[in-house]
């Protein structure tokens, strides 16, 4: 495969994990982004490479919580009105997707890619020499209340019925795995088989500075379009010294992003975005945590973080480019100041990014319908980081004509994409 070139748009996790599985097929590879990889969409999470994170947010509880879901004040869900009807009919697919048999669909196929990511993550981190990132002591979600803990049945359902590893705690054994935390919760479940690195965005370059040593080429560029050539091959149409790039194959791995360029190409992609955001603290040598926690009541996530204690905020569907609104995050900030001392804040403003959503909360993985030779990776939702590496991985057994490691059919194009 070595005299067949592919660029790979976008260098995320799941662009650069593309590129180096791609790479390791024999392919000739470019990577393609408009700033240096691990600075966007991929810098901005908790770490968390979770076998948990198999539970859609569209998943058969989304009925009984819409009434207050759609009263916009949830810590942990906000919407901007004026992007929710411009894209109501991605809001309603969502929906109607939260039945039980879709559930079912979306749980197993998650499933599947994220195990087979972790095993990819794995021999990347060690391979691109970026093993000491990585924990291994899980994390946790937190109840303030039983009858929370309670209404969290299902998720503990599916985790079980998946064989993900967990232990129910109760207050007592919270403070001995994390005694920094206030004795503000009662119960909390530990998943134990996962896992967390204390800096996403520097595992993503480790991972790119791995494939550039193997070979792979890395061009910054802001990308506008491609235009197909003779013979199935692609022009990349850029700004600057790499516009005019040709290429045998395309991947689309662009994020949030993709669904503009397709745009381009005229194909519509009922995608969303769901902006977070997050800040890093600076909290006393005493107060630090040694693991990932989500208070499920405060709707954030608390990560220790090779640049501090990061903060993480629940989600807001808004438009990818629209004006900064931080008050899930001050909420979230006063949420966890009731259980932790974090200190103070490290940065003047908060970072923030948008997660590419489709409607059944599965991302497209394969080749695009009607088009040969260009081939989509992209709408992982918030677990992008996480499931990467698997995403490479099917998409280099298909392009080589390979078998895929999983069941590929929950991933297909032709779900939403035609022709």
């Amino acid at each position: 495969m070595s005299n067949i070139s592919v660029a790979v748009l976008g260098a995320g996790m799941v662009g650069v994990a593309s590129a180096l599985a791609l790479q390791k097929k024999g392919f000739r590879v470019t990577l393609l982004d408009r700033l240096a990889p691990g600075e966007e969409t991929s810098y901005g999470n908790a770490g968390v490479i979770a076998r948990s994170s198999l539970m859609p947010f569209n998943n058969p509880g989304l009925w009984g919580n819409l009434p207050v879901l759609l009263k916009n004040q949830s810590a942990g869900f906000r919407y901007q009105a004026r992007f929710l009807l411009q894209n109501l009919g991605w809001a309603a697919r969502f929906v109607a997707q939260a039945r039980s048999q879709v559930f079912e669909e979306t749980t197993t196929a998650l499933d599947s890619l994220i195990r087979l990511s972790m095993n990819e993550h794995a021999q990347l981190l060690r391979a691109s020499g970026a093993a000491h990132r990585m924990r291994d002591n899980g994390w946790m979600f937190l109840y303030r209340q039983s009858s929370a803990f309670a209404g969290g049945a299902l998720a503990r359902e599916r985790m079980a019925h998946f064989g993900v590893a967990t232990e129910v705690l109760e207050r007592d054994h919270i403070r001995q795995l994390e005694p920094a935390l206030n004795p503000i919760f009662e119960r909390a479940l530990w998943i134990k088989d996962s896992w967390s690195v204390d800096s996403p965005g520097d595992v993503v370059k480790a991972y790119a500075e791995l494939f550039r040593k193997q070979g792979g080429q890395y061009a910054q560029a802001r990308i506008k379009t491609v235009e197909p050539l003779a013979g199935s091959r692609w022009r990349i149409r850029a700004d600057g010294a790499h516009d005019g790039l040709e290429a045998d194959r395309v991947v689309v791995a662009l994020g949030p992003w993709s669904r503009q360029f397709m745009a381009t190409l005229g194909v519509k992609v009922p995608m969303a975005y769901e902006r977070g955001y997050h800040m890093h603290f600076a909290p006393p040598a005493s107060c630090n945590i040694s693991r990932p926690v989500y208070d499920t009541a405060g709707a954030y996530v608390l990560s220790p973080m090779e640049q501090g204690l990061r903060l993480t905020s629940g989600v807001e569907l808004t438009d990818i480019d629209a004006p900064a609104n931080p008050v899930q995050l001050g909420l979230a900030e006063a949420a966890a100041r009731e259980a932790i001392d974090m200190g103070q804040a490290l940065e003047p403003a908060p970072w923030m990014g948008s997660r590419p959503t489709l409607p059944d909360s599965r991302p497209i993985i394969g080749a695009m319908p009607g088009q040969r030779n260009l081939w989509l990776a992209f709408g992982h939702q918030h677990i992008g980081f996480s499931t990467g590496p698997g995403t490479g991985a099917i998409l280099a057994a298909l392009m080589r004509g390979d078998d895929a490691p999983v069941d590929v059919r929950p991933f297909r194009a032709e779900r939403f994409l035609k022709g």
